[in-house]
């Protein structure tokens, strides 16, 4: 549908720098900020995660490269227990 709104300026040209960076229509944008505003609430509120439990350990074992999934995937798949790899 189309229609005509006043907008304030610094808010259209807000919109449009958007629109820009992110390749797509003004309308695309405004659209999207409507669907966001009217989405539902979510059902209640969010509970806290806690602390989360950490293990002393000097970080990455030696040689394993974090950088290569292959690579990881060869040292999670070698059948050993974490500790005898330390």
């Amino acid at each position: 549908m189309r229609t005509t709104v006043r907008i304030d300026d610094e808010l259209y040209r807000r919109v449009k720098e958007q629109a820009a960076r992110s390749g797509r229509t003004v309308g695309a944008v405004i659209e999207d900020g409507l669907r966001r505003a009217f989405a539902p609430e979510p059902a209640g509120p969010v509970e806290p995660l806690g602390e989360l439990p950490t293990h002393g350990g000097g970080g990455v074992l030696a040689g394993v490269d974090l950088t290569s999934n292959p690579a990881l995937r060869e040292v999670m798949d070698a059948g050993e227990a974490v500790d005898a790899l330390r």
